[in-house]
């Protein structure tokens, strides 16, 4: 295992619609879908937007979020109004900064999930100033689906009861449905009291930190796992290779599937909605697809901190490794800030490789040309 490292600080800060950040393709604005959902005509208007007022591309986030790239600073405003029309701003700009909640994929329609994340939304202004990524994730279906995807405070379905967990922590507290927001806000406000900002993140505070007599008493549920490209129930999941899509090809996922909307998950992954799964040229229809194995930024030059393009790397080494790969403009690790069995990470032009480790760790090996990888993946 690599020696153990700190991430470097970013340089920039997660972007927002009203808060966007400079990349080295231009603004990055963020698009925050309620439920993770975006109807059809939604969806096309996006697709719309994205080649108006942007470069034509976007990226399906962790967060099950939408960013719109390459974005004009002299255009922000334009495209505001126009996301506000679309009924994608519904708030104010302190507000929608706040609305990280993750939701499982397959809620329905009046269900725990539907329920609680829209009570959440209502009750936004009640929370206390959090950390920017301070996030939540709701996810009442059958079994925990969201586990390993980044929030803080979690709500969770155990024998027909909710279960409300701190990060990290692996057992939570019951609550009905109708205290679950209250005593969410009580565990933020608890987070902040307690010295969380230092910490920044749930998982990190709670290492070091009680908490309240009784918030961890019931053992959280086992996870599912995660959905994967293919067939589902109602639709099917389609994958946006390194968390990048064209708008043209997501406006011909819609088109075509005649789906009634689209669906944001964490493992950049699309859902269409009451649809029939199609043939969607440029994403990954097939669980098996090598893709789905390997994890990459943006890279150069759309990321002014890499210097090393990443796509047209991962792509030529996909399938050629059993092991999950994680390509890394860079040491932050944006992609993916976890350990994996292999990380190359961009500097100066080539790339350090990390072993079972994160991008910002020691590495095995250094200064590897990128010419020489597709030579060298097998025997990494």
């Amino acid at each position: 295992m690599s020696g153990a490292g700190s991430r470097p600080a970013p340089k920039g800060w997660c972007p927002g619609a009203y808060r966007p950040m400079m990349s080295g393709d231009g603004l990055v604005v963020r698009i925050r879908p309620i439920l993770g959902q975006l109807t059809a005509d939604q969806a096309l208007a996006v697709c719309d937007l994205a080649e108006r007022y942007g470069s034509g591309l976007m990226d399906v986030t962790s967060r099950a979020n939408v960013q719109l790239r390459g974005v004009d600073a002299a255009d922000h405003e334009a495209l505001l109004q126009e996301l506000a029309a679309l009924d994608l701003l519904p708030d104010d700009p302190a507000l929608e900064m706040r609305r990280n909640i993750l939701v499982n994929p397959d809620w329905v329609a009046g269900d725990e999930t539907h329920q609680l994340a829209l009570a959440l939304v209502d009750r936004l202004g009640e929370l206390p100033d959090l950390p920017a990524k301070f996030g939540f994730a709701v996810d009442c279906g059958v079994a925990p689906i969201l586990r390993d995807d980044p929030a803080d405070i979690r709500f969770e379905m155990l024998d027909g009861q909710i279960l409300l967990c701190a990060d990290g922590i692996g057992a939570g507290r019951l609550v009905s449905a109708d205290t679950a927001v209250d005593a969410a806000l009580q565990m933020a406000q608890w987070f902040v009291q307690s010295g969380g900002l230092d910490a920044g993140r749930m998982k990190r505070h709670v290492a070091n930190a009680r908490l309240p007599e009784g918030w961890d008493m019931t053992p959280a549920p086992s996870p599912r796992a995660v959905f994967t490209a293919g067939p589902a129930e109602g639709g099917a999941f389609y994958g946006a290779p390194f968390g990048q899509i064209e708008a043209a090809l997501l406006r011909g996922l819609v088109q075509t599937s005649g789906c009634r909307a689209l669906r944001v998950t964490p493992w950049r992954l699309i859902q269409t909605e009451n649809a029939a799964p199609v043939a969607a040229k440029g994403l990954v229809t097939q669980p098996d697809d090598p893709l789905l194995r390997v994890k990459a930024c943006s890279g150069a030059p759309k990321c002014a901190s890499a210097t090393v393009p990443t796509h047209a790397i991962a792509r030529a080494l996909a399938g050629k490794t059993q092991k999950p790969l994680h390509i890394s403009g860079c040491s932050k690790g944006c992609a993916h800030p976890r350990r994996q069995a292999l990380t190359l990470v961009g500097r100066d032009g080539a790339f350090d490789l990390v072993r079972d480790g994160r991008p910002w760790d020691e590495p095995a090996e250094m200064n590897i040309a990128p010419d020489a990888l597709l030579d060298r993946i097998g025997d990494l």
